[in-house]
């Protein structure tokens, strides 16, 4: 029997936000458990911390950059930003071998449809789009989904045509729901299936959580971790509303998850179906007096990424370093298919099924570091550029994270700006608060070894930045 793959993902959730495994005050008890069961990655960072480019990463194996993916699937700029049909994309590679392809929920891959209608017959509004049945829907055939639209308590998904669904309950709940019922329809088939659940919460706005779940936090003493300023952490204030807030929509993502682990084991499906929980990007929360994510802060970079499948796969920690890139080929490895040669991550198949998981040994070969970056992707920002007759593409920071130092030069969001040039090392200094401001002409081995390496991955994925450091 073939194994199924449900992969299931959250939007800005971070890896601290875990009950046992991360240190935030979230409550998670099915998580917990579906931890204990499975594979932990525990260095699994975003390449690019933001939606759509982390997205085009999962479904491509490839690093955002190269699939034209340098900001969010977006309004107002003069490119139309959106994963092209021509990618080589999972869900093609699955359904050729045979797989029932489907994708619930929150998209974010597809051009805006106000770039192209103002008054599309879908009723897309602002980022958001209708991806009709076809070759943009990137080998998925079931699709019950949305571009980007964050109205939490009363979303609304297209399926087969322009006419809205509009379930009037918690996104995640409703999705829950239809990955249940689609499994259950599946279940059954001689074809295996693949199944990408995408939820939106906890991304903002996160007062746009039910009741039942804030509750449980509405007066909870919040820990704020040590890189959060004092200024932000008033008693009844903003940070501290927004951070419960958080943690309700973690707990409520908990329970649905949960539905989806008691569906699977009441129909005896733990053993033949490859979990995999994980996320898109990180949040802040305050940290270093930021909200949300784009920056190259742990907070922000680190996601949860947990993968089960019992009588297969040995519970315990794999450190690794996981990249966004590295998902869809470690993914069609796990499931015995041929990863093609268009992907540009690296499979971890080997460390997650035949490494003894709990010492978290390295592999030969196994990645020491990744590259992260960001680029400025506001149409304000690109247009500052275009108006002095530069590119855009050429700012914004990039970076090298391994398991001890984060290496990052920043040209900044704006023209000019100083370029700067910052190591942290995590080690002794695990808040980042504390950067090593490196000079031009510095002579330190670790530096000259990052610059290396950062420009290593420039000409690997033919990036325009701009640095003067060789």
């Amino acid at each position: 029997m073939k194994t199924n793959l449900l992969y299931v993902f959250a939007d800005q959730w971070r890896a601290e936000a875990i009950g046992a495994l991360g240190s935030d005050q979230a409550v998670t008890p099915n998580i917990d458990r579906f931890s204990e069961e499975s594979v932990c990655c525990t260095n699994a960072y975003s390449t690019f911390p933001l939606c759509s480019p982390h997205r085009a990463s999962l479904m491509t194996g490839k690093y955002p950059f190269r699939v034209g993916m340098w900001t969010n699937c977006k309004i107002g700029l003069e490119e139309k930003i959106m994963l092209k049909p021509q990618e080589t994309c999972i869900a093609n590679v699955l359904k050729d071998a045979g797989f029932a392809t489907g994708y619930i929920g929150k998209w974010h891959l597809d051009a805006s449809e106000l770039n192209f209608n103002p008054h599309p017959k879908s009723g897309a509004r602002e980022w958001d789009a209708y991806t009709p049945p076809g070759e943009r829907r990137q080998g998925f055939d079931y699709f019950l989904s949305y571009g980007a639209c964050d109205d939490h308590l009363d979303p609304h998904y297209w399926l087969n045509d322009e006419t809205q669904i509009r379930p009037g309950k918690w996104s995640a709940e409703y999705e829950t729901d239809k990955a249940i019922e689609y499994m259950d329809q599946k279940k059954d088939e001689d074809e295996p299936f693949a199944l990408f659940v995408s939820y939106n919460p906890p991304h903002l706005p996160y007062e746009l959580v039910p009741e039942r779940y804030y509750e449980k936090f509405k007066d909870l003493k919040v820990h704020y971790r040590p890189n959060v300023p004092e200024s932000m952490r008033e008693e009844g204030g903003l940070l501290e509303t927004q951070t419960r807030q958080y943690f309700a929509a973690v707990h409520g993502i908990d329970e649905q998850f949960g539905r989806i682990l008691t569906w699977l084991k009441e129909n005896g499906m733990e053993e033949n179906t490859l979990v995999v929980l994980s996320a898109d990007h990180g949040e802040m929360l305050g940290s270093h007096g930021l909200m949300s994510k784009n920056i190259w802060y742990d907070e922000a970079l680190h996601i949860p990424l947990i993968f089960r499948q019992k009588g297969r796969l040995e519970p315990g920690k794999n450190e690794a370093i996981f990249a966004s890139p590295d998902h869809m080929p470690t993914l069609l490895e796990l499931l015995d298919l041929e990863v093609p040669e268009t992907c540009e991550g690296y499979s971890h198949a080997g460390s997650l099924t035949t490494t003894p998981a709990e010492t978290g040994s390295a592999v030969s070969g196994e990645p020491e570091d990744m590259l992260i970056c960001s680029y400025p992707g506001g149409a304000d920002m690109v247009a500052a550029f275009s108006k002095r007759g530069l590119t855009h593409k050429a700012y914004g920071w990039r970076g090298i994270r391994n398991k001890r130092y984060t290496y990052v030069i920043t040209n900044g969001y704006t023209p000019d700006e100083p370029q700067r040039e910052l190591l942290y090392d995590r080690e002794l200094d695990p808040y980042e608060m504390n950067p090593l401001e490196v000079e031009k002409d510095c002579a330190d081995a670790r530096i000259l070894a990052f610059r290396e390496r950062l420009k290593h991955y420039l000409e690997l994925t033919e990036d325009p930045f701009l640095w003067d450091r060789f």
